[in-house]
């Protein structure tokens, strides 16, 4: 297939079709301007200007909205669980089969998260990952991880299956390929190691992608399907039989008195016997220090129609940058999902830029006619690279945390959950080692450990010795740091004019926030927390909102656990 022209070539085009203009009707034309490109004996629209349209998940899109309750009223549970994305709804889904009373508290509206804003792969394959379990860990561990993801493929199609549920399940292969000869050897070790973990692993030297690898993996029996769909449907199954959920109800302290308690930022008090985190980065912090063993990174998503079929299956490739695809059917007809371009929360420099890469990848081999949809998602990273679901200390018996999956929460949620369940109703699981919280793989992680936490410290005095601006000009659109009151502020100008001012200071732990451009909010280079260009909370760990009027002193927060 001809390669298409990119953004910038197609901008290029442009300026010498209308003829002499201005460079600010260049920048307007960069976002808003329709360009037909001869090409082929066709006109090909630029599809840049999806860049004009606010960012919106296709899963959103394509799901009704929840409308569950305020928790109004104190009440007893035997099981909290904190979250109301994919582990959480699964778990309260489990564990209420069992016969244990459940009820979910959510901050937002449930599936809102990162379950919102996945690409969606029901898969056993995380990358390259078996091989360097093994090495670097065991292959114990391996063998439990590659177990528990495969049930976990297994345990969603029949939970499909048995409750009826019309999510749009299909068994795909899936694939990690290369374009580079240095990652051969790589994806060779990864299939011998899978391959006698149990996985259907098979090397390959051709894809049915539309372009040549160098090598690839696949891995077969795995699955996609559309997460708003089937959560939902498992959320209303237990809530009409007993299950409690609520909405707009973030938790914001967890005290442990006998049982526990937790209390939500409207002053209601859950008692529960057992509590599960599963917020996606932990609200709770305290003994855990989750905040020292965790990072955060975004990625992004671009869904196109093309003029091509899409060949099938599941891919990501080996190496940076990430690019992931798969399709979906839609109103629009068959999607395919162009996923990748991962940075650390808020250190991403413009990202609008990642989006634009996606899209020019989506042009050099498909033609595309549309992007209807675009999204990004934040992924809770762990310094080995193994999730953490089960204690939360090894001194908490009542309480557990689910989080760290990476880029991999479909089956690493449903595993999670069954892991959870097994603890809580049985007091062990089989997998529970590979995805033990308190897990000693220190010497596997120490440089990364190291390395994070040292990113952490920098960024937390960054943003507090750069001097700030002055005569700042905030065009509409546009979000800058400024001077407010003679302290650091940051400024948004909407649409409208009306010019929005927060302080900048993270409430979790006092980071200063960067502006992320693309998804018009303030996001914690630290931690990962993020807010909205009025100062609410997007995602945590912060469980207060953006104040002016409120110093976040980090030393008194460590020294009392307030984070």
């Amino acid at each position: 297939m001809q390669k298409q022209f990119n953004i910038e070539e197609q901008l290029c085009f442009c300026q010498k079709t209308l003829g002499k203009i201005s460079a600010k009707k260049l920048d307007v034309l960069n976002l808003f301007c329709i360009i037909y490109i001869e090409l082929n004996g066709e006109f090909c629209m630029n599809t840049a200007k999806f860049l004009t349209k606010p960012p919106q998940s296709f899963w959103m899109a394509s799901t009704p909205a929840s409308d569950y309750p305020v928790l109004k009223e104190d009440l007893k549970t035997d099981v909290a669980i904190i979250g109301g994305g994919i582990t959480g709804i699964l778990c309260a889904y489990l564990l209420n089969k069992s016969g244990l009373k459940t009820t979910i508290v959510e901050a937002d509206h449930i599936l809102q998260g990162t379950t919102g804003h996945t690409t969606a792969k029901i898969t056993s394959q995380h990358g390259l990952i078996y091989n360097k379990i093994k090495d670097s860990i065991s292959l114990e561990i391996a063998e439990q991880y590659a177990e528990a993801n495969e049930s976990a493929i297994r345990m969603i199609e029949k939970t499909a299956k048995e409750n009826k549920i019309e999510c749009d399940f299909t068994e795909q292969s899936s694939y990690v390929y290369t374009l580079r000869d240095g990652y051969a050897d790589k994806i060779r070790d990864e299939v011998d190691t899978a391959s006698s973990l149990g996985i259907k692993a098979v090397y390959l030297e051709e894809t049915p992608l539309p372009f040549k690898v160098k090598a690839a993996v696949r891995f077969d029996h795995q699955a996609q399907f559309h997460p708003g769909k089937f959560l939902r449907a498992l959320a209303e199954k237990t809530n009409k039989s007993g299950g409690l959920i609520f909405e707009q109800s973030r938790v914001t302290d967890i005290e442990r008195k006998g049982g526990y308690v937790l209390t939500t930022k409207q002053g209601k008090r859950i008692t529960a016997e057992k509590v599960i985190i599963a917020s996606h980065y932990p609200c709770y912090n305290k003994a855990g220090m989750y905040f020292s063993r965790l990072y955060t990174e975004r990625s992004y998503v671009i869904a196109i129609k093309a003029k091509e079929a899409y060949p099938g299956g599941m891919y990501i490739n080996a190496e940076e940058p990430a690019r992931s695809l798969r399709s979906q059917l839609s109103e629009h007809g068959e999607l395919i999902f162009v996923g990748g371009d991962h940075h650390k929360t808020g250190q991403g420099v413009d990202t609008v830029r990642h989006y634009k890469a996606l899209a020019d990848f989506a042009h050099e081999f498909f033609t595309v006619e549309d992007i209807p949809y675009r999204w990004s998602a934040q992924d809770c990273m762990t310094m080995d690279g193994l999730p953490c679901a089960g204690y939360f200390t090894s001194d908490t018996p009542d309480l557990y945390v689910a989080t760290g999956y990476g880029k991999w929460g479909m089956t690493n949620g449903m595993a999670s959950a069954m892991i959870l369940g097994d603890l809580i109703i049985k007091g062990e699981s089989p997998w529970q080692d590979a995805y033990d919280p308190s897990r000693k793989t220190a010497a596997a992680s120490a440089k990364s450990f190291i390395s994070e936490n040292l990113n952490v410290a920098g960024n937390l005095i960054k943003g507090k010795i750069q001097k700030l601006p002055e005569d700042v000009d905030v065009k509409p659109g546009e979000g800058k740091i400024i001077e407010a009151g003679g302290q650091r502020a940051g400024a948004y100008r909407d649409e409208h004019g009306a010019l929005h001012i927060v302080n900048t200071t993270c409430t979790h732990m006092g980071c200063e926030l960067n502006w992320n451009s693309a998804e018009k909010s303030w996001d914690c280079p630290c931690h990962g927390s993020r807010f909205s260009f009025r100062g609410d909370i997007i995602e945590g760990p912060a469980v207060d909102p953006l104040d002016m009027d409120t110093d976040v002193n980090t030393v008194k927060k460590l020294i009392k656990e307030d984070f």
